[in-house]
């Protein structure tokens, strides 16, 4: 699995833009909120995603995972090589974190993104 593979990925999405933020990092947004961040300036590369309760417990437990530095209070997990994952998993890692997100997201805000 490749970075532009997640990109395109992600950008499948409805309502999905990307962003640099920090200087290193791209990130994929739904409206204003974060979906999904990839450490550019990592190699091998980094990727961080929102997951729920469940998830972050077990994910933090397996090897090569972790919670994500300065997002693990929110949920968030780090894969610390993205080729640790399979194009599969990855499809359902990203959708699951795009899902959480956008159901965190105020009615108003869905509407004027159309999702």
């Amino acid at each position: 699995m490749t970075l532009e593979e997640i990109r395109k990925i992600c950008l499948d999405y409805p309502a999905t833009s990307e962003e640099i933020k920090w200087e290193n990092d791209l990130c994929f947004l739904l409206g204003k909120k974060m979906f999904l961040i990839a450490s550019l300036n990592t190699a091998p590369v980094a990727v961080s995603f929102k997951t729920n309760p469940e998830g972050f417990t077990a994910f933090s437990e397996r090897p090569g995972f972790r919670p994500a530095p300065y997002l693990a209070r929110y949920g968030w997990i780090m894969v610390e090589d993205i080729e640790l994952v399979s194009k599969a998993e990855w499809k359902l890692l990203i959708q699951q974190s795009y899902e959480l997100v956008l159901s965190r997201l105020p009615a108003k805000t869905r509407k004027s993104l159309g999702v």
